[in-house]
């Protein structure tokens, strides 16, 4: 079954096409390394928990939303060795106010599929 990457984090308002561009950019990147799919999802109905949510997990503020993606790849193999050619690749260095959103508040991990129904 395939790998997958998720990411939580939350984007300013006022940077959703920069980010929807940024994430244009990088979708071929990760498919010439080995991803199989990007997915990207602006929060529409996220809300606020009590104990838990995404908007307090990554400490979102009144004028950002909450994106949610994730990325599939063949195995966890081509994964790891996926992202090692990515991280190397000269098109990911951006200066840090390219980049947008706070990538210390993401959440992120790599999950083994369980279930593809």
């Amino acid at each position: 079954m395939t790998y997958v990457d998720g990411f939580v984090l939350a984007v300013p308002n006022a940077k959703k096409e920069a980010y929807r561009l940024h994430a244009e950019k990088t979708a071929p990147m990760l498919k010439e390394h080995g991803a199989l799919s990007m997915t990207e999802c602006w929060g529409d109905d996220v809300p606020e928990g009590k104990l838990t949510s995404f908007p307090m997990a990554v400490k979102c503020e009144a004028d950002e939303t909450v994106v949610f993606s994730w990325m599939t790849w063949p195995s966890k193999e081509v994964r790891d060795e996926g992202w090692k050619k990515i991280m190397a690749d000269p098109r990911m260095k951006m200066e840090p106010g390219d980049v947008p959103f706070d990538g210390k508040r993401m959440i992120y991990g790599g999950f083994t599929t369980l279930l593809q129904a």
